[in-house]
This record gives structure tokens, sequence and C-alpha cells, in this order.
């Protein structure tokens, strides 16, 4: 976690509210749809509510323990231009985690 970014596990379209609220400007999803079942919400549903709410919203789903050079890079395109602060998630947060720290690590962050 930086003043840049922030990582949580699932949210749903009723915490982006709350996700405002603490600040963020922009989510980035790194959950695939439909990996927790048909009672994880959909990335459609996550994006109207963070239209809705003012915010941009990203989609970029990654496989646990498959994130590869392409994963890391497009991620950090994206994070470079969304504005800040960002809310990464994921199912427990830790493969967004995994993506930034990489990123930070290939020096591709402009923070």
């Amino acid at each position: 976690m930086s003043e840049n970014v922030g990582f949580a596990g699932q949210i749903a379209p009723e915490h982006v509210t709350q996700v405002v609220e603490k600040g963020f400007k922009s989510i980035i999803n790194n959950r695939p749809d439909m990996e927790g079942g048909p009672e994880q919400p959909t990335s459609a549903q996550i994006e109207e509510a963070a239209r809705e709410a003012g915010i941009d919203y990203v989609y970029q789903p990654v496989v646990a323990g498959q994130i590869n050079e392409l994963d890391v890079r497009t991620f950090a395109n994206h994070f470079n231009e969304l504005p800040k602060p960002v809310l990464m998630f994921c199912r427990t947060g830790n493969r967004s985690n995994n993506l930034y720290q990489l990123a930070k690590q290939m020096d591709l962050l402009d923070d």
C-alpha cells in the first residue's frame, strides 16, 4: 500500500460508494468473472456502479499463479494512466498486490 494504491479482496457494486468515500479515484478489477461462482458480482455490475459514482474502472483479469510479463506491462499502462489513488482488487488482494510489486520491480510505474 502506498498513497497511490490500495489492495482489497472482492468488492461488490454496493461497496463502490465506500471506495469513493475513502478517496479512491479509480478501480482495477483483477479477478476473472465467475471465478468464485455465480454469487460473485460481475465486472459489468461493478463497472456500472463505478461509472455512476464517477470513478474510473478497468477490468484486467489475471489468473493466480499465472501472471506473465504482458499482464504486468498491461497493468502498468492502466495504472500510469488512471487517476490516483487506485484501488486494486481480486479474491483476496494478493494477485493485485503481486501485479503491482512486479511492475515496481520492473520500474514500469510512474509513482
